[in-house]
């Protein structure tokens, strides 16, 4: 039935004919109101009509239950005076609902208007409903919908609509036209679900306030009209972030006004946008991000006008298309911190004579085949990317096989990388690496610039040859670091089995023919390795003498925000090593990274690095050290002749909690370690808190753990400076941060203490 054959239909001025045919309860009263009282928890109740006129009113009885109310007759259900209840209503009418311009509706629980059916069973049950069947009414809001405890859904398989006002501040308002709905209870997403199209319409050109707001229409189409300066707002709760999603998979989406999400903290939620066609040029979205999603889309100027206001209002926004292409054919600029993002299944084309600017601190990220298929995805930029008065940061990434046409780019000259990030400038294009076949041909050019496309699973490659050595005793592993930028951009490469082995005169302390094992074999002076986090990695040496660890074997370079697990196996030996779960040697820099890798060798070990000659700085280690009957290893570094700065240890150390030995030329600042020092067996060996040899410098405020290491002094051997005694605390004492001399804790520095834990830990892993 069309809106205006309802709105034209004369209406009873009470429900009349109620039975209940589930559950039991009264129905009372006539004349001016209606009483409920439901004396069970969920009831049924099969009406021959159910319209309330204006000045009327029914009242639901029924605690913090649920009522089913089924119209049986031929009738729409007008309401235009009062229905409350202090549980939840739901009413079906396969000819449908209008809630009047005068219409009032309250709820403590969820208000459900449906032209769709339900089966009685089900919801008698409780749990999640499939409304089907029913007829083709339209469900339509003209007056004031309210839940103080739950949620508003609006289901018709022509029309669900508001254009009055619905403030569900508790729960989710929801609008979606189908012939097949799911209704489900979820504390934090999505409650409705249209699993059968029916070429409806989800249409809100009133006002919404929910903690979370969802129109959709599966191959209809969605309206978010302007009504209200924030038509749609989703405000959030302490249980569901504030989210709106206006959805038409298979139909479009159409936008205006303002929408906006925010979480109960007042921090920025999230609106998302997903359809067939996309008509969002009238929209000002206020929110954390802004997702839109098409299977081909094109940002022309009036979409383009869209993007650019609510990028400027401070919300990031990200486009992708699922099938195909993304064109860029109108200009996109904006002022602040927002980013952007704009990823396509195929191909990214910015039109020429088009422009991307930001004035502030924005990224931009520009994705080509955004599956990780390795399609041949490539960027093609006709027009300008303008970052010169930006200090944000600009990446572009395709395919492998793809290409990248850079077109205008202008960056500012006066951009530094922001600390420990690693990035080496301001606009960088990336070639993605999606599966091990694209991984071990980064060894094809080590001087290029690559990115993890997705996760990666190596279980079924056998062997894999190092990057940045090449396989053979031909070469000299120095002839051929990896001297560009690899970002995993946070992905896993799980499962890598490093078999391969290159040999070389490379001088790693020791001299002599040696190998370099790990993902990256040497990494140069000039390579990045950042992001990365390997997982279930293994590196078994049997016959060769050489520099291990499961991310890089030798580094000069750099590697930050770098994590791994596994195995180091160098048993075979006899002085063997340097061995490290992340990094065999090291004269670079590793920073902000951590290893739970368990290293067992007959040489020199560390957790985290076998020998350091550079910085060590920021990172962590919770994995197993230990040794055979030659060698030496401490819970970071097995040999530090370098700095190793602000790091901690928590797994297990044979010889000592933080290094092995500590050269003259070592240093070690601000640390602590709080590792089972010396194993089972051996109790009569002399170990250390903080290392076995100390010939260099242990500042005073590094501290180990007493109780859990069960050293008593810092270091057994050598002439090195050394903290006193008594910085070895209990486990008690760890937990206090007044304990640790200028650290700085909690005062946002580099330590944090959290709640309830018996050690410090570093303020990045908080929010990484």
């Amino acid at each position: 039935m069309e809106l205006s054959s309802i709105e034209a239909h004369a209406a009873p001025p009470l429900p009349k004919g109620g039975q209940f045919v589930a559950g039991s309860g009264s129905i009372s009263g006539g004349g001016q109101s209606l009483t409920i009282n439901q004396t069970t928890s969920r009831g049924v109740i099969d009406w021959s009509s159910f319209s309330i006129a204006n000045g009327r009113a029914v009242m639901f009885n029924n605690g913090s239950g649920a009522t089913l109310n089924r119209v049986t007759g031929g009738d729409p259900s007008v309401i235009l005076g009062a229905l409350n209840a202090s549980g939840s209503v739901y009413l079906i009418n396969p000819q449908g609902v209008l809630v009047g311009p005068t219409g009032v509706i309250a709820t403590g629980g969820r208000f459900v208007a449906s032209a769709l059916d339900v089966d009685n069973n089900a919801f008698m049950q409780g749990g999640a409903l499939t409304l089907s069947g029913g007829g083709n009414g339209v469900v339509v809001n003209l007056g004031r919908i309210g839940s103080s405890g739950g949620d508003v859904f609006l289901v018709s398989r022509t029309l669900a609509a508001n254009l009055g006002s619905i403030d569900a501040a508790q729960g989710t308002a929801e609008l979606a036209a189908g012939s097949q709905v799911l209704l489900q209870d979820a504390s934090g997403s999505q409650q409705v679900f249209v699993q059968t199209g029916g070429g409806g319409t989800a249409l809100n050109a009133g006002a919404i306030r929910a903690a979370q707001i969802d129109l959709q229409a599966a191959d209809g189409n969605v309206y978010a009209l302007a009504g209200h300066s924030d038509a749609i707002r989703a405000t959030g709760t302490a249980t569901r972030d504030g989210h709106v999603w206006l959805v038409a998979d298979s139909g479009g989406v159409h936008a205006n006004g303002n929408v906006s999400a925010s979480n109960a903290n007042g921090s920025g939620g999230t609106v998302e946008t997903r359809g067939t066609t996309l008509d969002v040029g009238g929209a000002t979205v206020l929110a954390g991000t802004w997702k839109l999603g098409a299977p081909t889309f094109t940002l022309d100027r009036s979409n383009a006008g869209a993007v650019s206001r609510s990028l400027n209002a401070g919300t990031s926004v990200d486009v992708e298309t699922s099938v195909g292409d993304l064109a860029v054919n109108g200009n996109v600029q904006w002022n602040g911190g927002a980013a952007l993002t704009l990823g396509a299944a195929h191909d990214v084309t910015i039109a020429a004579n088009t422009a991307i600017a930001n004035a502030g601190s924005g990224n931009l990220t520009l994705r080509a085949d955004s599956g990780g298929v390795d399609n041949g995805g490539s960027i093609k930029n006709g027009g300008t990317i303008d970052w010169s008065k930006s200090t944000g940061i600009v990446s572009a990434l395709y395919d492998m096989t793809g290409n990248y046409a850079s077109g205008t780019v202008l960056a500012n000259t006066s951009w530094t990388a922001a600390p420990y990030s690693g990035l080496v400038t301001q606009i960088t294009a990336y070639r993605l690496v999606n599966d091990v076949n694209d991984l071990q041909n980064v060894a094809l050019d080590v001087a290029g610039n690559y990115a993890l496309g997705k996760d990666i699973d190596a279980g079924g490659t056998t062997v894999f040859n190092p990057i940045g050595s090449l396989p053979g005793p031909i070469a000299a592993l120095s002839d051929a670091p990896f001297t560009g930028q690899f970002d995993g951009m946070g992905h896993t490469i799980d499962n890598l089995r490093i078999d391969g082995v290159a040999y070389g005169p490379i001088n790693i302390g020791r001299g002599g023919p040696t190998a370099a094992l790990g993902l990256f074999g040497v990494v140069g002076k000039n390579g990045v390795v950042r992001n990365v986090n390997l997982a279930n990695a293994a590196i078994g040496v049997g016959s060769n003498v050489g520099s291990f660890g499961l991310l890089v074997g030798v580094n000069y370079g750099l590697v930050t925000y770098s994590s791994s697990s596994g195995n180091v196996t160098d048993f075979i030996i006899i002085g063997g090593g340097p061995d490290g779960g992340l990094v065999g040697s090291n004269y670079g820099t590793v920073e902000r990274s951590s290893s739970s890798a368990a290293v067992r060798t007959q040489g020199d070990a560390g957790g985290l690095v076998g020998d350091n000659y550079g910085t060590v700085a920021q990172s962590f280690v919770t994995g197993s050290v230990g040794r055979g009957s030659h060698g030496g290893t401490g819970g970071i570094v097995g040999t530090n002749a370098g700095l190793l700065t602000q790091s901690y240890s928590t797994g297990y150390a044979q010889d000592a909690g933080l290094a092995d030995d500590n050269t003259a030329t070592g240093i070690i600042d601000q640390s602590f370690a709080a590792n089972l020092v010396s194993g089972p067996g051996e109790p009569g060996s002399f170990h250390g808190g903080i290392a076995f040899y100390n010939y260099g410098a242990i500042h005073n405020n590094v501290y180990w753990d007493r109780t859990v290491t069960t050293q008593t002094s810092a270091f057994t051997i050598g002439n090195g400076t050394a903290p006193p005694d008594s910085n070895g605390l209990t486990t008690t004492q760890m937990s206090n941060a007044s304990n640790f001399l200028d650290w700085g804790i909690p005062a946002g520095g580099v330590w944090a203490m959290p709640v309830g834990a018996t050690h410090p830990v570093l303020q990045w892993q908080q929010g990484h």
